[in-house]
């Protein structure tokens, strides 16, 4: 297979850390990056394929979600005190618990 030359511009500081690991690998700094790029893009590659379903859901969802016709404003006296309790505990879930959280009386 032919070799193809790439050429790289970095801070003296990284060059020297990059040396230092090869050698301590035993590779010459070529084979390190070349080692550590093809282990990076295997990782991303994988971590895709392991997403790849999921992400397809997600796409279906929201190119649903955008068909539907806008919901009407939602103000304080249309929850119930049991609804109030739901979307607090719905937002604890997203926002964990100290992320913001409605006041009791706001509307979802």
């Amino acid at each position: 297979m032919a070799k193809t030359r790439i050429s790289i511009s970095l801070e003296s500081a990284h060059a020297e850390r990059i040396r230092a690991h090869a050698e301590r690998a035993g590779m010459d700094v070529s084979a390190y990056l070349v080692n550590a790029a093809t282990r990076q893009m295997a990782e991303v590659e994988a971590a895709e394929a392991q997403f790849a379903r999921l992400d397809a859901v997600i796409a279906a969802a929201e190119s649903e979600a955008a068909a539907l016709p806008p919901l009407a404003e939602v103000v304080d006296g249309d929850l119930t005190e049991q609804e109030r309790r739901e979307v607090q505990e719905a937002l604890g879930l997203v926002y964990g618990p100290d992320g913001p959280v409605a006041r009791s009386g706001d509307a979802a």
